[in-house]
């Protein structure tokens, strides 16, 4: 049988508990994602992550690490890195000079994650900037998706030079709905081809250069009825077959409002899962649920997995897990103190706009 670990789960606290390392160390765990909720300072985070890869190096530790609005940690010495938006007006005035930040920005985003042991962070947005969507609003580089592939495409070099990989999402875009998924189902009504002309096109240009890719909780009835994360037309017939991408595809967060009404139905964490992996995901995301009733959905989540695995409703690939080891960092990370002084930080640093 081929060992798979598709699960990313979430901690409660500033450290691990005995139940975090027992669901850490389950075969069907593959990473972590932190949140501001397990940040206190740099050599808390540092110390955290070291004890992650103590009971297994192969954890992807992740987080949600963006600029602007969405960064994680943000005292302590890291940088407070500017929204995507103010690249894209930067881009405005002098195109060249925003995509020599853009590479900065992810340079420093990069380094100092990595600098605390973190390993990958989910960025960059590749949504387009309609005005309408509030929850996406200036996390997007802009509205043009040739201008919002050239930024991203930067921004990613950026996290390269540090050693990280990337994440492109919300696969094929979350910008032109205005309800939010993280509390409700948004719907976008238009055709495939104008969601491929505008939204989808930066997966396409940048298909040589992402390493992942995280589909949006929304439905787009035109296309399919169920949402792009757990549509196998979207995912392995649009993304891998039309759009060329070979990378590793997250779910977006399973405990969203959207990503559970599944074919009109509500259904549990484990089905919601089972789905996702089954439509071309490889890894699938359980976010904000350690810290509520003792982490029962966590556990449940481990078990589901486990019997459906057992019972044949899903099937471990190889080839989803290995790319899921190939988003884990293979150079050396910089020590906090010598970053500082690292020439290309310095530099970096002195190009980030406020």
């Amino acid at each position: 049988m081929n060992q798979h670990a598709p699960l990313i789960i979430d901690i409660a606290g500033l450290k691990l508990t005995k139940d975090d390392r027992r669901r850490l160390m389950h075969p069907l765990t593959g990473g972590i994602i932190l949140f501001s909720r397990n940040w206190k300072d740099r050599q808390q985070l540092g110390k955290l992550c070291a004890e992650i890869k103590s009971l297994r190096d192969d954890l992807l530790i992740c987080v949600d690490h963006e600029g602007g609005r969405v960064q994680r940690f943000r005292s302590d010495g890291m940088t407070p890195l500017p929204p995507m938006r103010a690249l894209g007006q930067l881009w405005i005035e002098d195109q060249m000079a925003a995509t020599n930040a853009a590479t900065a920005c992810g340079y420093v985003l990069g380094a100092e994650l990595r600098a605390c042991g973190v390993d990958f962070s989910f960025t960059p947005v590749l949504d387009l900037d309609y005005g309408e969507s509030s929850v996406i609003g200036d996390r997007a580089f802009g509205r043009d998706p040739r201008v919002v592939s050239l930024l991203a495409k930067s921004l990613m070099h950026g996290l390269l030079q540090s050693g990280m990989a990337n994440c492109g999402k919300h696969f094929p875009g979350h910008g032109f709905v205005k309800a939010d998924s993280h509390t409700e189902i948004p719907v976008d009504t238009r055709t495939l081809k104008a969601i491929l002309k505008d939204d989808a096109a930066p997966y396409d240009w940048l298909n040589t250069t992402l390493t992942s890719v995280m589909p949006a909780h929304v439905i787009y009835p035109k296309v399919d009825a169920r949402p792009a994360g757990f549509s196998e037309k979207w995912l392995t017939f649009i993304l891998r077959g039309q759009l060329g991408f070979g990378g590793a595809i997250f779910s977006d967060d399973l405990s969203m409002a959207g990503a559970r009404l599944i074919d009109g139905q509500q259904v549990s964490y484990t089905q919601a899962a089972i789905t996702a992996l089954n439509a071309g995901c490889d890894m699938v995301l359980l976010c904000n649920q350690s810290a509520v009733g003792k982490g029962k959905a966590v556990d449940e989540l481990l078990d589901g997995m486990a019997e459906a695995q057992l019972s044949g409703e899903w099937e471990p690939l190889e080839s989803s897990e290995m790319r899921r080891l190939d988003l884990l960092p293979t150079t050396p990370a910089h020590e906090w103190d010598e970053l500082m002084l690292h020439p290309a930080y310095m530099h970096a640093m002195s190009l980030i706009p406020a």
